[in-house]
C-alpha cells in the first residue's frame, strides 16, 4: 500500500498535474480547490455479478438503501407551505413536505388504513386525504380525519401519525434516511466536502433544466460511467482539445464522498503530439462545449491563454451579470469539472459555472436505471428563487441531444449512454465474472464498492 499521506500514486499520468495547472492560473486558487485526499484501495477486481444478480440487488434494497442519506428533492421544488415532492426508490415512497414555518418534513407515503399511496405525483396540498376511503392527515403528519370514526374507536389508543423520516438540508438539497443510527449528513459526507460547498453556494441555485431517461443497465454501472474522465479518449473525442482528461485529480474522503477534478482549457495529454495552439483550444471549445458561455469569434490577447479567456467570459456571464462579485473567484472554479459523488447515487458538481447534478435510481430492478441530469442556474443576487423546472422524461427513442436547451451537452450524454446497455449485456455474459479497475483513475469506483460491502455486512451505518 502507498503511504496514506500521499495525494497521488507514483504511477499516475506523467503529464502536468492539476496543482501545476492551478499554479499557472490568473487568480489565486482557494483551499477548497487545492484540497486533496487519495488512498490506495488495492487492485483486486470486483465481480460482474454485483451488477447482474437479483440476489445482490435484493441485498442492496434491504441493507443499503434504507440506511443511507438519499437526496430526495431540491428546495426549489417545494417553495411554499404545503408544497410536497413524491420521492420513489426501490419500492419505497416518501412525501417531502414544506411546513408552515419553512422547515421540511418527510413521511412514508402510505395510508395507515389499507396501505394505498397517499399521493402519486408531486404538488401542493392542505392535507393528505387517501383517495381510497378518505383517511386524512395534516401536512405535519398528524392524523386529521377518519371517516366512519365510530368503527375505528380502537385507533384512539394507537399512534396514527404518518411515520416520519430523518431530514437534513444542505446547499439547496433535501436528504432523507430511514435509519435512526446513521450519522449526521455532515459526518456522512465528511466535514471537508460538506463545508467546502459553502463557498460555491449551491443554495443560491435553482433547477433550470431537469431531464430523465431510463437506461438499460445497472444503476451502479451507469453511475460509474461518471466517476472517471479517461473514457473521453474514445467516447468523447470532440472534447479532447480543451479537456485534461488524463490530468484529472481523483480524491476520496471517508466512506461516502469522492471527487474527480478535471481541468478544462488545455488539451488532453493524448493530443500532445498535435501541438494545438491556444486559438485551436478556443475554437474547439466554442464548437462543442455545452456547459460554458461561447467564445466563438473571441480573439486572444498577446500572451493570453485559452483557459484564462474561458474563465473570464464565464465570470461575466454567470456571476457579474447576475449581480455577484467575481473578483475573488479562481479560473478553476469558473471552468473546471468538480464532479463530486455522494454515496450512493448523487453527483453534485462544485464551482460556480452552471452546475450539473446527476442522480441514479434503479428503475425498477438491477437491469435498468433512471438517469437524471439537472442543470442548476444561479438566481439573480437580489431576485427571488425561481421554481424548479419539471423533469422532462425522455422516451427510449428520444436522444439526449433532443434537449436543445443544453446545447452540445446532449451529444456528450448520448455518447455515454450508447455504451451502457452493452456494458450490462457484457456483464451478464462475463466468462470470468471479473471487472478490472485502474489503480488511480478508477479508485473512486473501488471506494464505492468497498462502502457498499460495509453496508451489506452490517458494518455501516
Amino acid at each position: 500500500m502507498e503511504d496514506a499521506s500521499r495525494t497521488y500514486p507514483a504511477d499516475r499520468c506523467p503529464a502536468i498535474t492539476v496543482d501545476e495547472i492551478l499554479d499557472l492560473d490568473s487568480r489565486e486558487v482557494p483551499p477548497e480547490v487545492r484540497g486533496d485526499s487519495w488512498r490506495d484501495l488495492g487492485t483486486e477486481p470486483v465481480t460482474a455479478e454485483r451488477y447482474t444478480s437479483a440476489a445482490f440487488f435484493e441485498a442492496e434494497k434491504k441493507h443499503m438503501w434504507p440506511n443511507v442519506w438519499q437526496m430526495a428533492a431540491r428546495e426549489d421544488e417545494l417553495l411554499q407551505a404545503g408544497d410536497y415532492v413524491v420521492y420513489n426508490n426501490v419500492g419505497r415512497s416518501y412525501l417531502i413536505v414544506r411546513q408552515d414555518d419553512g422547515s421540511v418534513k418527510a413521511f412514508h407515503n402510505v395510508c395507515l388504513h389499507r396501505g394505498r399511496k397517499l399521493r402519486t405525483e408531486s404538488g401542493s396540498a392542505d392535507d393528505f386525504t387517501c383517495p381510497f376511503h378518505g383517511f386524512a392527515w395534516k401536512t405535519d403528519g398528524g392524523l386529521k380525519h377518519i371517516p366512519c370514526e365510530w368503527d375505528f374507536q380502537h385507533l384512539k389508543e394507537r399512534d396514527m401519525s404518518l411515520p416520519e423520516l430523518r431530514v437534513e438540508r444542505w446547499q439547496g438539497f433535501i436528504f432523507v434516511t430511514e435509519s435512526a443510527t446513521q450519522v449526521s449528513l455532515r459526518d456522512y459526507m465528511g466535514a471537508e466536502v460538506y463545508d467546502r460547498f459553502a463557498r460555491w453556494r449551491l443554495d443560491e441555485c435553482y433547477t433550470a433544466l431537469w431531464v430523465g431517461k431510463v437506461i438499460n443497465a445497472n444503476w451502479k454501472a451507469v453511475s460509474e460511467a461518471f466517476m472517471e474522465a479517461w473514457h473521453s479518449i474514445v467516447t468523447h473525442p470532440q472534447i479532447l482539445p480543451y479537456t485534461g482528461d488524463a490530468n484529472t485529480r481523483y480524491s476520496m474522503w471517508g466512506d461516502h464522498a469522492n471527487l474527480a477534478l478535471t481541468p478544462f482549457g488545455l488539451p488532453s495529454p493524448h493530443l500532445a503530439a498535435d501541438n494545438l495552439s491556444e486559438d485551436d483550444i478556443i475554437a474547439a471549445f466554442s464548437r462543442t462545449s455545452g456547459r460554458s458561455a461561447s467564445l466563438e469569434g473571441r480573439k486572444l490577447n498577446e500572451g493570453e491563454t485559452a483557459r484564462k479567456a474561458m474563465a473570464e467570459i464565464n465570470r461575466a456571464n454567470f456571476l457579474d451579470a447576475l449581480g455577484y462579485d467575481s473578483a475573488g473567484i479562481s479560473d478553476s472554479e469558473m471552468l473546471d469539472a468538480f464532479t463530486y459523488n455522494i454515496f450512493p447515487n448523487l453527483s453534485p458538481w462544485g464551482g460556480f459555472v452552471p452546475n450539473i447534478v446527476y442522480r441514479w435510481r434503479p428503475w425498477p430492478d438491477q437491469n435498468a436505471t433512471l438517469m437524471e441530469v439537472r442543470l442548476l442556474g444561479r438566481k439573480p443576487k437580489d431576485g427571488a428563487m425561481p421554481e424548479a423546472a419539471e423533469m422532462r422524461f425522455l422516451t427510449p427513442e428520444e436522444p439526449w441531444a433532443t434537449v436543445t436547451e443544453w446545447g452540445a451537452l446532449g451529444e456528450v450524454f448520448d455518447q455515454d449512454m450508447e455504451n451502457l446497455p452493452y456494458v450490462q449485456e457484457g456483464l451478464i455474459a462475463s466468462a470470468n465474472n471479473r471487472v478490472e479497475l485502474g489503480r488511480y483513475q478508477e479508485g473512486r469506483i473501488r471506494q464505492f464498492h468497498q462502502t457498499m460491502d460495509k453496508y451489506l455486512a452490517g458494518q455501516l451505518p
